[in-house]
């Protein structure tokens, strides 16, 4: 089968790493299925991974993609739950992995996943719409909705306006009944921003009309003192990453009774990922798009997403 493979980890120069060809087809433990993939999508996870993070050399050659919807062994629709693990909430199992970091991943024409990872697809989705859903759009649902703590009618700012969770944080607030502003170095990710439904725009940085209820931080170092002169006292910063360095230590002076949210790498559970499906559907909330390539084009991909050009997300499709 065709499939999208990290072949080597070179921290500098991660495509150099990418190989695009035939790979075996994927083996089927007991207890798993098999999914032929009619769309994935591309995350950060999968430039880390040929970075060499949560990957080893010796794992590799390793199918790429956490993200994936398609047709079970029955023709039904499906949804690919990215989490690999046991338990109510498999987020918690210390013994949980990602698709493509112990298990060959989604960008591939077939993959094979535990039953429990499959969530019926909503009709009212396409299958690039839903593949979206299971790592940045899934992140964003549990920040707002579950991490946040906000009531609607809350102000919540998105830091660094453009990538997938920052989009999905924009439209899924803004369908959700939340105030949203959002920041960016960039005019134009600002000015696409508002047009996908943000109330306001500032610059990285600046100064604030008022302090948020909440922060959404996906970003790190180069935002982390932002996101706490902007955040009112008792409010609430939601961490999910850090794309441009570690989070330093709080000044806890400047906000009193400040939260703070982890919610790591790990998305959302199963279930979560089956409510943020009905909710789009109920809403007609519709993932940020920015292309649709070919998987045999997904090289185009992975160097827009190194180059930092994206506006939502990569999608990577198959026949069917």
């Amino acid at each position: 089968m065709f499939a999208v493979t990290a072949t080597r980890i070179d921290p500098d120069n991660p495509l150099a790493g990418l190989t695009l060809g035939e790979r075996p087809e994927p083996e089927v433990p007991d207890g798993w299925t098999t999914v032929t993939v009619r769309a994935a999508s591309l995350n950060h996870h999968d430039l880390f991974s040929l970075q060499g993070v949560g990957i080893r050399q010796e794992q590799l050659p390793m199918v790429l993609g956490t993200d994936a919807a398609g047709l079970d062994e029955d023709g039904n629709e499906v949804i690919v739950h990215a989490v690999i693990g046991s338990g109510a909430d498999e987020t918690l199992d210390p013994k949980r992995s990602l698709l493509s970091e112990k298990h060959d991943g989604t960008f591939a024409e077939r993959v094979t996943v535990p039953r429990r990872n499959l969530v019926p697809k909503p009709a009212a989705l396409s299958f690039e719409e839903a593949a979206c859903l299971p790592t940045a759009w899934l992140t964003a649902y549990r920040m707002l909705f579950d991490k946040a703590g906000l009531e609607p009618g809350s102000t919540v700012l998105v830091q660094g306006a453009g990538g997938g969770v920052a989009t999905a944080l924009i439209l899924l607030g803004r369908a959700g009944g939340y105030r949203v502003w959002v920041t960016s170095r960039s005019e134009k990710k600002r000015a696409r921003a508002l047009e996908l439904g943000a109330d306001q725009a500032f610059e990285s940085g600046a100064r604030l009309p008022e302090r948020v209820d909440a922060v959404m931080e996906t970003v790190g170092q180069a935002t982390w003192g932002h996101s706490l002169k902007a955040l009112r006292p008792g409010g609430r910063i939601v961490i999910s990453g850090a794309t441009s360095g570690t989070v330093p230590p709080a000044d806890l002076n400047r906000v009193f009774f400040l939260q703070l949210s982890v919610i790591g790498s790990t998305m959302g559970t199963r279930d979560q990922l089956g409510r943020l499906a009905r909710f789009l559907e109920q809403t007609g909330t519709r993932p940020l798009i920015d292309r649709a390539l070919p998987l045999a084009e997904a090289r185009e991909g992975f160097a827009a997403m190194h180059e930092g050009e994206l506006f939502g997300k990569v999608v990577f499709t198959l026949p069917g």
